[in-house]
């Protein structure tokens, strides 16, 4: 076959050429093109972003303004405001793996924690009287919260409180919410309670030694040194103050305990321990419940209490009473109302521990929680929403499989369990 040759029309000679020189550009020029085409579809995105952002800015300036906002103070506040990618990043993650409750444990409770809060208690002591005297509030729960919550106020975050907020409410997994409390952050600067600048916290716009979002700020913060302004970032009385007034509209009552370690018998019907379910201590103790060394229970045997098992049948007990659902408003989770119950204790030399956790047991991982809801499921046992979180209805499902199994009905999810329902599956 005879090889022609081809005539090019000159846009075509120019095409052919570009190539040519683009296919002998050197690796190190390819490199710099490809960052130099990267780098202007950053561009083109940062720009719709920007727009995006600026336009819903405006829309919620118009409802600012409407619900009282000045616009100098809203204006003030929004200077050279953009998103926050590193908390929109903090917001998308799930965390693959939980910590189990003792670990938790073992690191709220820090034996340096643990003195740094005595030192605490001894340095405020005259204020923690006066909080006590006024709200009613344990001086040792409420330095157990200092401690955990911004680790005595050394640690109370340091992002801008609007923009966290505003980044959340543009475009954040809960924006009406971060509406709601970028609103509220608004609502603290118009008072003069803090400035812009000083209104700093945690990614999710948590503020001050008590970690308050604006709303319970709003709503529970106090100006215990009467100064005219509600400052829980730079002072400790009122810090303190705020979160003793929060736990005593949580319906604190003065003088009582949160709870007690327990000792259950043979054979106990562990369906009880839900947090849906209360009985007088006098019923407990007819069921052969004790405290943790054998003996009986306290006198107080009309109180009321809540049988838990952070662990499972295996681990530790625990009957809680009011004030223990008192600090889960502040911080609904277990682990966390445990170990604030458990360091104000610590405080005073007790808060041990008797029984022993299952610390060979490995926690499920979220994809591991998902697959058992799955399962769950599948098999008629309606865990509720698959979303990896082991709440109350997911519970239930687990002790209508353990019951179905002839297993304790502690309806604690583990390896184990997991485990017979891949079996059932199979």
């Amino acid at each position: 076959m005879l090889n022609l040759p081809v005539r090019l029309n000159t846009p075509c000679r120019r095409f052919v050429a570009v190539a040519a020189s683009l296919l002998a550009l050197s690796a190190c020029g390819e490199n710099r093109l490809e960052a130099s085409v990267q780098t202007g579809l950053r561009t083109v995105d940062a720009i719709s972003e920007e727009r995006s952002f600026n336009q819903w800015r405006d829309a919620f300036r118009d409802q600012a303004l409407a619900a009282g906002i000045e616009p100098k103070l809203f204006d003030r506040a929004f200077q050279e405001i953009e998103p926050d990618p590193a908390v929109l990043k903090a917001d998308g993650s799930q965390p693959e793996f939980a910590r189990p409750v003792w670990e938790y444990l073992d690191g709220a409770l820090s034996t340096q924690r643990q003195a740094t809060g005595r030192i605490m208690l001894a340095r405020h002591a005259g204020v923690l009287q006066q909080i006590e005297e006024r709200y009613g509030v344990d001086r040792h729960i409420l330095v157990a919260i200092w401690g955990l919550e911004s680790n005595f106020g050394s640690n109370m975050g340091n992002r801008s409180v609007i923009r966290s907020l505003a980044t959340l409410a543009h475009q954040g997994r809960r924006s009406n919410f971060a509406q709601t409390q970028l609103l509220a952050a608004l609502e603290i600067l118009q008072r003069g309670d803090t400035t812009v600048d000083d209104m700093t916290g945690s990614w999710a716009g948590a503020m001050g030694q008590t970690q308050f979002i604006p709303t319970t700020y709003n709503d529970h913060a106090v100006d215990f040194d009467g100064n005219g302004k509600r400052d829980i970032w730079h002072t400790e009385a009122d810090a303190l103050a705020s979160a003793a007034n929060y736990l005593r509209t949580s319906n604190w009552k003065t003088g009582t305990p949160w709870g007690t370690e327990v000792r259950l018998a043979d054979g106990f019907d562990y369906a009880l321990a839900d947090m849906s379910i209360r009985k007088p201590l006098t019923e407990w103790s007819a069921l052969g419940v004790t405290d943790a060394l054998g003996r009986p229970l306290a006198a107080n045997g009309d109180t009321d209490a809540t049988l838990i098992l952070p662990a499972g049948h295996r681990g530790p007990a625990f009957l809680i009473m009011n004030n223990f659902r008192s600090i889960l408003r502040y911080n609904n989770s277990t682990s966390y109302a445990l170990a604030i119950s458990l360091l104000a204790e610590r405080f005073q030399g007790q808060g041990q521990i008797y029984a022993n956790w299952p610390t060979e047991d490995k926690p499920l991982s979220r994809t591991e929680r998902l697959e058992l809801q799955e399962r769950l499921e599948t098999h008629g046992y309606e865990p509720g929403s698959v979303d990896g979180i082991i709440g109350a209805n997911t519970r239930q499902a687990i002790r209508r499989l353990q019951i179905a199994l002839g297993w304790p009905a502690d309806g604690y999810p583990d390896q184990q369990l997991l485990k017979a329902l891949r079996q059932q599956t199979n």
